[in-house]
């Protein structure tokens, strides 16, 4: 049986357009097949805006996204993977769906000083 994602991905993407919103994908740009510009990767992973306005897009099926999009008035052709998409979500309300939870480090041992440590989710303009 397929997965569910790449459907849920579309689906997210079309409610976005359809409702005037920004959708916007994380992504793990640690995971194998990933081709995004290092130069934008924060924490090993990337926020990319995949609107219509924004991305020329290639191909999006159960595999991967595969699209052109400008970085720095920079065209660039940008692969990834449906498996290394954490989440799809518009910009503007953040309403979406989170496929897996941010990665927070394991809580230290008992002899460890604690600290919190939040996830957090930084929007790329």
């Amino acid at each position: 049986m397929s997965s569910t994602k790449p459907y849920l991905i579309r689906a997210i993407r079309e409610w976005a357009a359809d409702n005037q919103l920004t959708p916007q994908i994380l992504v793990d740009a640690t995971a194998e097949g990933v081709d995004v510009p290092e130069k934008h990767v924060n924490a090993g992973q990337i926020v990319l805006n995949i609107a219509d306005q924004a991305v020329q897009l290639i191909r999006m099926d159960n595999d991967a996204l595969v699209f052109s999009a400008r970085f720095g008035g920079v065209a660039r052709d940008i692969t990834v993977p449906i498996e290394s998409v954490v989440a799809i979500y518009a910009k503007e309300n953040g309403q979406g769906i989170f496929f897996r939870e941010p990665q927070v480090p394991p809580e230290p041992g008992p002899d460890a000083e604690k600290t919190t440590t939040k996830p957090s989710l930084k929007l790329v303009k």
